[in-house]
């Protein structure tokens, strides 16, 4: 499902989303496609699973009319000596 679809289906939610297809733009990482895990009511609710999110699962707001994420990257690390 695209995002645009999302967010006309559900407007103003927390929504638990897998992300299923993206791609990089400059620095930063465009969501195309998700599939709905679930929808979170309590923005509490929403940080604490969102701070619990692994791999390609994560909460986002429908308020946002893209979903992109920010790509960051440590120059100071290059692994152990």
């Amino acid at each position: 499902m695209t995002w645009e679809e999302v967010r006309r289906l559900f407007p103003n939610k927390y929504i638990q989303v897998e992300i299923l297809k993206s791609h990089p733009e400059g620095n930063k990482e465009v969501v195309e496609e998700v599939a709905i895990k679930r929808i979170i009511k309590d923005p509490q609710e929403a940080t604490y699973t969102l701070i619990r999110s692994k791999g390609n699962t994560l909460v986002y707001h429908t308020s946002n009319e893209k979903f992109e994420l920010e790509v960051r990257t440590r120059p100071g690390l290059r692994g152990v000596i």
